[in-house]
């Protein structure tokens, strides 16, 4: 399994399904759903937020904002 840890911008968020997407600063769109939401700590996401996500195989795992730090 590999990690890795990636930051961009909220870009949607829907806070009734808790899913949402990130994009990247490289432009890229990144899609998470509520189980990676809810493993970053965090109860609601605003547009525009800097966030940094868990990354495994692929698939996010976590969302969180950068000042605060990914679970393990």
């Amino acid at each position: 399994m590999t990690r890795k840890e990636a930051q961009g911008t909220a870009r949607v968020f829907d806070p009734t399904t808790r899913t949402g997407t990130v994009l990247l600063d490289d432009g890229t769109e990144v899609a998470y759903d509520a189980a990676a939401f809810d493993a970053g700590g965090l109860r609601l996401l605003r547009i525009g937020q800097r966030v940094k996500m868990s990354v495994e195989d692929g698939r996010v795992t976590a969302v969180t904002l950068v000042t605060l730090a990914l679970p393990e």
